[in-house]
């Protein structure tokens, strides 16, 4: 059944009541990001010498063990 009013996700009133909730947090200090060749040494070591060779396909997400 369809829903002929053309409303889909609802009203404006609740926009930014999740982000409204959260605490704040500040942020981190963290350290500077490798850029250029370094970043992509960073990258061919984590995808291909560290990683055990898995049966099948390659995951390529963060959960992937």
């Amino acid at each position: 059944m369809l829903n002929d009013d053309g409303k889909v996700h609802g009203s404006l009133a609740r926009a930014g009541k999740v982000k409204g909730q959260t605490p704040k947090v500040d942020k981190q200090p963290k350290k500077k990001a490798k850029t250029g060749r370094a970043k992509k040494r960073l990258l061919y070591t984590r995808r291909f010498v560290n990683t055990a060779a898995s049966f099948g396909k390659r995951k390529m997400n963060a959960n992937s063990a």
